[in-house]
């Protein structure tokens, strides 16, 4: 987020510049900020901010469509007149190492409704879960893997 931080002082350099400190003004200057430091982002290393926080928005609307899927699958089971789920535990391997994305992942699997995670490896590269219905727990591994770490991975490395 250093680059944000750049791109705010680049406004307020553009304020002083113009002599203006109005909203209007810093606004402007910040879009002019960030169209030179997306000019320039091959040299400072960077993707930039603006295409972190693409992955970010893309990351929450993952977890807003698994929250509503499965809460709908929660309810039609609890629903149903007879309940027919193999509630279990499994074990997930970890591709993320950082405390953060290993936090963000636990969170995210505990806020989905069917499953929650238990503990973490004193190692940190499993995670264990609980799932309501485990019945496929291979299926549940695939799905964390291509879904919330692969989404997790993308905006924050």
């Amino acid at each position: 987020m250093t680059l944000l931080v750049v791109n705010v002082l680049l406004a307020l350099a553009w304020g002083g510049v113009t002599g203006s400190f109005t909203l209007l003004n810093l606004l402007f200057g910040f879009m002019l900020g960030a169209a030179a430091l997306y000019l320039i982002r091959k040299e400072i290393g960077s993707l930039g901010y603006l295409s972190r926080m693409r992955r970010i928005v893309s990351l929450t609307i993952l977890f807003l469509v698994e929250l509503v899927k499965s809460s709908w699958t929660v309810a039609k089971t609890v629903l149903a007149p007879t309940i027919d789920i193999k509630p279990g535990m499994f074990v997930y391997p970890l591709k993320v190492d950082k405390d953060a994305e290993i936090t963000m992942l636990a969170n995210l699997i505990t806020l989905t409704p069917g499953t929650l995670t238990v503990d973490v490896s004193q190692d940190r590269r499993f995670l264990y879960i609980h799932a309501l219905d485990c019945s496929d727990p291979d299926q549940l591994r695939h799905d964390i893997a291509t879904g919330f770490e692969r989404k997790i991975m993308e905006a924050f490395r």
